[in-house]
């Protein structure tokens, strides 16, 4: 199943300030909902282990993410897969990009995602659901981390 999602988040830094968060894997692992895990690994990438429950369904993923495009301070691409045993599996890959406005940064971002296994039985609108809710929580964190 394929799942798209977009959005927009308006930060109070400067651009330089979250472009330097949105790399660093002490700041991410804090802001992920249910990451467990986030070490950068030799080839630039991290490896990561979120537990997530979507629905009836809980499972532990064990995956890796990787940062390409890089275009410091305005933005990346990333993309990971992870697998969630009985669960599923999910991959896909998130364009970032940061715009200097109204005295702080824009953040938006494009997200494509493919999940199979028992995730992508329980139907587009839950797994809409739920892929928003942990897009908004994430950035709600992030907030809160790049402002101090």
């Amino acid at each position: 199943m394929a799942m798209t999602m977009n959005g927009e988040v308006q930060l109070a830094a400067p651009r330089e300030a979250v472009w330097e968060k949105l790399n660093d894997p002490e700041v991410l692992k804090a802001c992920i909902p249910g990451c467990e895990e986030l070490e950068k690994t030799e080839d630039g990438g991290f490896r990561a282990t979120a537990k997530m429950k979507v629905g009836p369904v809980s499972a532990r993923f064990k995956g890796k993410v990787m940062l390409s495009d890089l275009d410091p301070p305005n933005g990346y691409k990333i993309s990971g897969e992870g697998e969630g045993g009985v669960a599923g599996f999910a991959k896909g890959g998130a364009t970032v990009k940061l715009a200097e406005k109204d005295g702080g940064t824009l953040l938006a971002y494009d997200v494509e995602a493919q999940i199979g296994g028992k995730l992508a039985q329980l139907g587009q609108r839950l797994i809409n659901g739920a892929a928003k809710k942990l897009a908004d929580e994430f950035f709600a964190n992030f907030a809160k981390a790049v402002q101090g």
